[in-house]
Parts: C-alpha cells; sequence; structure tokens
C-alpha cells in the first residue's frame, strides 16, 4: 500500500506567519491554484480512499485532490494540526527574538518547548497521530493500493518523524512546503517513508512560479 500525505495549500494566516494549529482558516487564492496544480500532476494516480484533518484548510486541498474521483473524504480529528491555545494567531517569532517566548521553543527548542494555555505538546500529537496510523491506517494494508491523506504541516512531520524516527531535536528537518506531498509504503506492516516534501511547483522569496506542462504561471 502507498500512502501520499500531502500538506494543505496556503492560507492568509501561512502568508503571515501567524500560528494557526486548530484555527479554521481556508485556503486563500494561491492556495487553491497549488491544489489545483498538485491535483493535474497527480490526477493519474488511481486513490482508493481519502483522509483529511476536519478542517477547512486541509478538506479543501483533499476535495481538489479528489477531483472527480468518486471518493468520500473521510475526516477525522486525529489528523488536525497541533493545537496552540492561547497561543493561536501569534507571529512567529524570528530567530534572533526573545527565547523566553514559549513559541520561540516550538520554533527553535523544540525539546523545550511548553504549549499556551489551552496548547498542545508534541508528546500528545505523536500519541494521536500514531493512534491514527496502526489503527486506522495499518489495517488497509492488502484491502487498498493508494491512501491520500490531507493534513498540516506540524501534524504531516509527527507522522513522517515518528516512522524515520528524527528525534525531536529535529522536528523541523523535514522541508514541508504548502502541498508538498510525502510517499510511505506500507509493507507487510512495515511503513517506509520513500519521499517527503516533493511538490509540482517552485517559490522564489514572495513569488510562485507555477509549473504545469512546461508552462510558468506566475502569481
Amino acid at each position: 500500500m502507498r500512502v501520499y500525505l500531502i500538506r494543505h495549500g496556503e492560507t492568509e494566516w501561512n502568508r503571515a506567519l501567524r500560528l494557526q494549529g486548530q484555527s479554521d482558516i481556508p485556503l486563500n487564492d494561491i492556495g487553491i491554484e497549488l491544489a489545483e496544480i498538485t491535483a493535474d500532476a497527480i490526477k493519474d494516480i488511481r486513490f482508493d480512499r481519502i483522509y483529511s484533518s476536519p478542517l477547512i484548510r486541509a478538506v479543501k486541498t483533499a476535495e481538489i485532490i479528489r477531483g472527480d474521483r468518486a471518493l468520500d473524504i473521510i475526516t477525522d480529528d486525529r489528523l488536525s494540526e497541533i493545537c496552540f491555545g492561547e497561543g493561536e494567531g501569534l507571529r512567529i517569532p524570528p530567530r534572533d527574538g526573545d527565547s523566553t517566548n514559549p513559541i520561540y521553543k516550538f520554533e527553535f527548542d523544540t525539546e523545550h518547548y511548553i504549549p499556551p494555555a489551552g496548547g498542545e505538546t508534541f508528546d500528545e500529537i505523536y500519541e494521536r497521530t500514531a493512534d491514527f496510523w496502526d489503527k486506522e491506517l495499518l489495517p488497509l494494508e492488502g484491502r487498498y493500493e493508494n491512501v491520500l491523506i490531507a493534513g498540516h504541516g506540524g501534524m504531516n512531520r509527527a507522522i513522517l518523524n515518528r516512522l524515520m524516527n528524527v528525534p525531536l531535536k529535529d522536528f523541523w528537518k523535514i522541508k514541508l512546503d504548502n502541498c508538498a506531498i510525502s510517499i510511505i509504503e506500507v509493507t507487510d506492516g512495515v511503513s517506509e517513508v520513500i519521499e517527503t516534501g516533493k511538490k509540482y511547483y517552485s517559490r522564489t522569496d514572495e513569488r510562485f512560479r507555477f509549473v504545469k506542462g512546461g508552462a510558468e504561471i506566475y502569481g
């Protein structure tokens, strides 16, 4: 079984470097276009099942990728982004910012991150994504060949890092841009990550160059 793990398209909060967490922020126009280009690039893959985080930015991405495939999108709370509680909406601080800010540690000192009130720890997001993977996903082997999961930057890394035995201090080592796809193969119950962060467009500074069929579309 092959699993395609995609991060949602861009939102205005992504663009503004604000922490989204479980705030339900929709895709912006660029995010929709990114998903459409990605959908076109993988249109020949016959997905047997589609899962998504319940957050609208992930569901919309899943809908665009699904296209005209006759499949329901199954939402699962275990695939939601990590929750920042009272920290949601805050701007991500720069590396040379206040190192006592717990959001600073989320980005630059993950081993010592303490979430704001109401937020989740790394242990909690690892636990719930592992529960989804082990109890929901792995039993599908032998029944399905291709499964799509639409998720988030933090949530997707929690799945990938666990499967690749990446230590918490390197949580952000895997690069996952918006609509980047990672591929995991499941054979006899063993999950192997064979590709991370593949995308079908390129980005330079504040401009996107969308590459589709050899043509460049700027936005």
